[in-house]
């Protein structure tokens, strides 16, 4: 996935409550499916436009993965980010790959109203509680993984959100978080980003 053309820096983002809870609504339905060998990803890309270092986030569309049919992003896996984070990642489900011609229709149709790609949003489930035994140790949040941190440092779009999603005896509970990019290619970390909610009314 990479990102083309250069955008405004941002420090915050801004979506619509309901906008939000479609992204929800769909990593809950994902959730629902995940088992230890088939930890399934929930990813979108967030369409909307940034203003006065404020990305008003105003579409979240549904992206479809590559990471098991594009020979090349394989490739990619098998060279680059096995060996860099390790051997889970050989699991053609680990791991998400926008498909790049999907990305280009969701960019001409955003164009056409005025918007552009800002960021992408994807789902950590609480894999200390549905993943292998051996990964129950793994706390995942709203924070960025190290290969989330690669992902954002590739794409360079100016919003990264990440969907925590767990479940108990209450039903689903999430948290949300947005980040910016990592300051250099090597960086380890992403500086955050202020997340709000806006209503029109």
């Amino acid at each position: 996935m990479t990102a083309t053309g250069r955008r405004p820096d941002c420090h915050t983002a801004v979506v619509d409550h309901l906008v939000l809870q479609s992204f929800v609504h769909v990593a809950m339905r994902t959730y629902e499916l995940c088992t230890p060998s088939r930890p399934l990803s929930c990813f979108a890309v967030l369409v909307g436009e940034i203003t006065e270092e404020v990305a008003l986030i105003r579409e979240i569309v549904p992206g479809r993965s590559v990471r098991a049919t594009d020979p090349a992003v394989a490739t990619e896996f098998r060279s680059g980010v096995v060996p860099r984070f390790g051997t889970a990642y050989e699991n053609e489900h680990r791991g998400f790959w926008a498909d790049p011609r999907e990305l280009l229709r969701i960019h001409r149709e955003a164009d056409e109203r005025g918007w552009d790609i800002i960021g992408s949003i994807h789902m950590h489930p609480d894999w200390h509680r549905i993943g292998p035994l051996g990964e129950r140790g793994l706390r995942l949040s709203q924070e960025p993984t190290p290969m989330d941190v690669y992902m954002f440092a590739n794409t360079r779009w100016p919003v990264n959100m990440i969907c925590y999603l767990e479940r108990s005896g209450h039903g689903f509970q999430y948290a949300v978080a947005a980040w910016a990019p990592p300051s250099a290619p090597d960086a380890t970390t992403c500086p955050d980003m202020d997340f709000r909610f806006w209503s029109a009314s």
